[in-house]
């Protein structure tokens, strides 16, 4: 599941998960920690509660539309649901031509612009990840992409970034012991972050950036 992780073409180097807009709205790096415990609160929740779900449907052989539709609901700025879905696009390219012959690969492959969490699912689904696991790689895959943007955005010590991950594994635990019993669609966490949502359209619009998100 290094596939998943944030320094990868395929996944997060490119983003820094509405960091950027908050630096240039103000963050300090004092605040990161705090926009990194917000993110797991609201957007990580509702991404992991997705994979979990869709994790669930793929291996029950149920559909997994439904799963995408209850994500995009709960992702209400568009910016963040295409920031997703190119990330997804780019991580089934690689998922599938390292299962080609999975079922669950081929399931989500046939949705029109699946979500990265539904492709994570269709690739732990093939790897046999048990549910948990799943949500603490989507907790921890976020944590470290937004440690990562703030090296590039901010002056700090790697040692400290690194150290903010560190300290919020235990909620990223929490997180994922929330969300792993999840199987239907409607239970997925509806939790919302406005100010993030403003800082991801707000970003989508500028014309100078270091990240695309």
């Amino acid at each position: 599941m290094l596939l998943a992780d944030a320094r990868l073409p395929v996944a997060g180097h490119t983003q820094s998960g509405q960091l950027e807009a908050a630096v240039r709205s103000g963050l300090t790096a004092e605040q990161v920690p705090v926009f990194m415990r917000s993110r797991l609160a609201s957007v990580v929740r509702v991404e992991a509660g997705t994979a979990v779900v869709g994790l669930h449907r793929l291996r029950a052989g149920l559909p997994v539309e439904p799963v995408l539709d209850a994500w995009a609901a709960r992702t209400p700025a568009a910016p963040m649901r295409d920031t997703s879905r190119t990330l997804g696009r780019a991580l089934l390219r690689l998922v599938r031509r390292l299962f080609p012959d999975s079922p669950h690969v081929k399931a989500v492959a046939v949705l029109e612009r699946p979500c990265r969490p539904l492709v994570l699912a269709a690739a732990a689904a093939t790897g046999g990840l048990a549910p948990a696991s799943l949500a603490r790689l989507v907790a921890y895959d976020d944590l470290q992409t937004v440690a990562s943007a703030a090296l590039k955005l901010l002056p700090l010590d790697p040692l400290d970034a690194t150290s903010w991950v560190h300290d919020l594994l235990p909620e990223a635990e929490r997180l994922a012991a929330a969300v792993a019993p999840l199987t239907e669609p409607h239970q997925i966490p509806a939790s919302s972050a406005p100010q993030l949502d403003l800082w991801a359209q707000a970003h989508a619009q500028t014309t100078r950036r270091l990240f695309s998100a």
